[in-house]
């Protein structure tokens, strides 16, 4: 596709994409050497085939260097089985009734009859939330060390001129390196008291440090590198996609209505919610679905081509960059009918609903999809559930939107505003 390359693409790159899978197809190229997977078929073969198309090779929180080495290949696989153990669904279900007070609280704490910018206070319950998921009676020594995790995280990806090379210490860089450290300087007593005490404790934590029968136990740094990026991970992508679940609560008043009407079952005391009420809100869950199908807060994920390969009708060098596009693989009329009409009954409706698992993509999938997709749906269904309880909720008046679409690491309602009104 030749209509301007990278200036067209980041003057508003959610209606490039969609031309260039509309003018383009399945896989369109963007300039030499970058190309885009725009529909379910080949996003889920790049996503799957992580020898060809690894990840970017540098995460967000990279291990700190050491005089005694960052753990080997063996001992991190080791760690992400360790930390599936808490985040497996049977897992996240044991444990809704430690997630559903959370949630209850942000409802609660909404201040109503003014319209309020919502991210923040979302952002902060689903962080409680999720710290308490990972480290329990830990949790609040820790929250305040795992925000500013995510503010290192923001500043670092923040849209710049300029794209230093790795070894370039930038500001950013070290206010992240700063914040990691303090991180791991918090939660390192935590792992040694927890050791010598032998009270592990069945949070995520606690799981990690259990040994195995085949490794035997981790190594603390093995743990301490694991984690950083799990922590942030727990709140920051679904922060994002609560803002677009929110935002249609008060734009589709009817299904709100009926969302209200299955929390109403749900019991007095959030404490007390089971596995079984989580279950019952069928119709929640199938609305956080269908916001997720049409914003996924992961709309562009970025893989590296490790050797030549062919993709679709594209012979594709080693060095390129391909980008998977759930957003346009989600409004497929081939997977999915009516695309972009928002209609949470098709994830009910056996007719509706989409005949290929990869046409659903918002957590991703294959070796590296998200691996807390159990603790994030339930936490978004929960914030959901006990949000449209309590309110009706309202756009500012006025014809300009009352946030503004943001594109660059993820798909967010940034600057979101929205009215609560009590319930009769």
């Amino acid at each position: 596709m030749h209509g301007g390359g990278f200036a067209a693409w980041s003057r508003d790159r959610l209606s490039m994409a969609r031309r260039g899978a509309a003018e383009c197809g399945d896989v369109w190229q963007l300039e030499r050497g970058v190309y885009v997977a725009a529909a379910a078929g080949p996003c889920e073969e790049v996503l799957h085939r992580a020898h060809d198309f690894p990840r970017p090779s540098s995460p967000l929180f990279p291990p700190p260097k050491r005089s005694s080495g960052a753990p080997t290949a063996e001992e991190g696989a080791h760690a992400h089985t360790a930390r599936m153990r808490g985040l497996r669904p049977q897992a996240v279900a044991a444990r809704i009734g430690e997630i559903a007070p959370g949630t209850a609280r942000f409802a609660d704490r909404w201040p109503t009859g003014r319209d309020v910018e919502i991210l923040p206070p979302v952002r902060h319950a689903l962080a409680e939330t999720g710290v308490r998921y990972l480290f329990s009676e830990d949790a609040p020594t820790l929250l305040p060390f795992a925000w500013q995790l995510f503010l290192a995280r923001e500043v670092l990806v923040r849209p710049s001129r300029w794209v230093w090379p790795r070894w370039v210490p930038t500001p950013a860089r070290r206010f992240r390196t700063r914040q990691q450290v303090a991180f791991t300087d918090a939660l390192r007593p935590v792992v040694r008291r927890r050791r010598s005490s032998g009270r592990l404790g069945d949070d995520v934590l606690g799981l990690m440090l259990r040994p195995s029968s085949r490794h035997g136990p981790l190594p603390e740094e093995a743990v301490l590198d694991s984690l950083p990026g799990l922590t942030v991970a727990t709140f920051e992508t679904p922060s994002r996609a609560a803002g677009w679940i929110l935002l249609h609560l008060a734009r589709y008043p009817r299904a709100a209505d009926r969302v209200a009407a299955e929390a109403a079952l749900l019991p007095a005391d959030p404490a007390a919610t089971t596995s079984t009420h989580l279950d019952s809100l069928r119709y929640t869950r199938a609305l956080v679905r269908e916001v997720l199908r049409m914003y996924p807060p992961s709309w562009l994920l970025t893989r590296h081509v490790g050797r030549r390969t062919q993709l679709a009708d594209f012979t594709i060098d080693a060095g390129s960059t391909v980008l998977v596009c759930p957003y346009t693989a989600h409004r497929d009329a081939r997977e999915h009918s009516e695309p972009d009409r928002f209609r949470p009954e098709r994830w009910l409706d056996d007719s509706g609903s989409p005949t290929k698992p990869g046409a659903f993509l918002a957590f991703g999938t294959g070796p590296h999809g998200c691996e807390g997709v159990a603790l994030a749906m339930a936490m978004l269904t929960l914030l959901t559930a006990q949000t449209a309880r309590r309110y009706h909720l309202s756009e500012p008046p006025g014809p300009e939107p009352g946030y503004q679409v943001t594109t660059f690491e993820g798909l967010a309602t940034d600057g979101l505003r929205l009215r609560a009104t009590a319930r009769g």
